[in-house]
């Protein structure tokens, strides 16, 4: 079209025809960027013993470990080991025994199924003062690295020790909380205190609830909180590396999953332990594409599941062919991993006979009391299992709120 006064005068302004921009997001900051950043003043003066693993992880890669070694402002005297170890040598039920960490001649000292004054003797005899915390949670409640966290601040408390937890992202968000509140009589280290199984909080966020709700004697107890970081963010929209929390937990879309999935690990089907994939494959002999079928029927929101077969390495069904589904999430903001996997163990009692729980009962550890299996072993749907924890869920979001510390 020509150029004419006219043509001109009838085009949007530049500014119309221009995107708006887009607003700038603070740089996300994890808690120990924010202590380094701020030259480690609130380590000063203090004996400092840390309680991590792999993932304690600068934003290039390196251990903070040796980063914090390395500094002079940081009197790093002592390394602390949850489950799977300092350095994730150790399998799932295991740990790293107690050591010498070859990068920095530091002790290395094993806290995992320690608790109390035997883990509170443990700080003693390491002569720190100061405890920190820098590990990546998944956000499950029977994720036992939240419950280190626990076990350490009470230990250090009965030490007389001051406790400092350096900040990470919830890697599944940290909206909204979901799912079964534990039941005091089923504690155990799967869950020692009434959270909901998808806690939707980060590691200080839960420091704060346990020393304000649970723990007798509240710790001496400081957070250092992220910047920058949003509860509607899932970990894979900011440049943090993801280490693998535990050898079962390779990416963040395993972490998306787990809340719901990890429930297989109280049945006899495996949950995917010994493939590339575990809690995303489900399955076991004799279950054929009917299960899929079943729950692709349901239309649960944000994810599709297909028939799969697979032959797992380790774990349940080792070396041999066993059939079931393979969960593909395609809207992770609509996808509620707690009743996906109520919906998974309904549709998969009903489409299979051989479908049976762990003898011990390990489901109960699991969702925090016996309601979930009795109801579906009474035919239950997967809308009234989910029905069954809806008033302790809404009193946990209530104080969870009084505890948070992101928008």
């Amino acid at each position: 079209m020509p150029l004419t006064r006219r043509t001109l005068l009838a085009a949007p302004p530049a500014a119309a025809l221009a995107p708006a921009p887009r607003p700038r997001r603070t740089a996300l900051r994890t808690g120990f960027e924010q202590l380094a950043a701020h030259d480690y003043a609130q380590l000063h003066g203090q004996r400092v013993g840390i309680v991590t693993n792999p993932t304690g992880v600068t934003r290039d890669a390196r251990h903070i470990v040796d980063v914090m070694h390395a500094s002079p402002q940081v009197n790093l005297t002592a390394v602390f080991g949850p489950e799977h170890g300092f350095r994730g040598t150790a399998k799932a039920g295991g740990s790293e025994s107690r050591s010498t960490d070859p990068a920095t001649g530091l002790p290395v000292h094993d806290t995992y199924l320690k608790r109390g004054r035997q883990l509170a003797d443990v700080f003693r005899a390491s002569a720190v003062d100061t405890v920190v915390y820098d590990i990546q949670d998944v956000g499950a409640r029977f994720y036992t690295y939240i419950w280190t966290l626990y076990d350490c601040m009470e230990a250090a408390g009965l030490a007389g020790r001051r406790f400092v937890v350096l900040d990470r992202p919830n890697p599944v968000t940290g909206r909204s909380a979901q799912g079964p509140v534990l039941h005091r009589e089923f504690a155990t280290f799967v869950g020692r205190q009434p959270i909901a199984q998808a806690h939707g909080m980060t590691v200080a966020e839960l420091a704060r609830l346990f020393n304000g709700e649970f723990l007798g004697t509240p710790v001496p107890l400081e957070t250092v909180p992220m910047t920058g970081w949003q509860r509607s963010e899932f970990y894979d929209t900011r440049s943090l590396p993801w280490v693998p929390p535990s050898p079962n937990m390779p990416t963040p879309d395993t972490a998306l999953v787990y809340a719901g999935t990890c429930l297989f690990e109280g049945t006899n089907l495996s949950e995917g332990r010994g493939t590339t994939r575990p809690f995303e494959l489900l399955g076991a002999e004799g279950i054929d594409g009917r299960w899929a079928a079943a729950v692709n029927q349901l239309g649960l929101p944000g994810a599709y599941f297909r028939e799969a077969y697979f032959a797992p390495t380790f774990s349940k069904f080792q070396g041999r062919t066993v059939g079931g589904v393979q969960i593909h999430v395609h809207d992770r903001a609509a996808f509620d991993p707690v009743r996906t996997g109520i919906a998974l163990l309904v549709t998969a009692k009903k489409v299979w006979s051989g479908f049976g729980w762990r003898s011990d009962h390990w489901i109960d550890s699991l969702t925090g009391s016996a309601r979930v299996r009795t109801a579906i072993d009474a035919g239950a749907g997967t809308d009234e299992v989910v029905a069954q924890w809806q008033e302790e869920l809404r009193v946990f979001q209530r104080i969870r709120t009084e505890y948070l510390l992101y928008k």
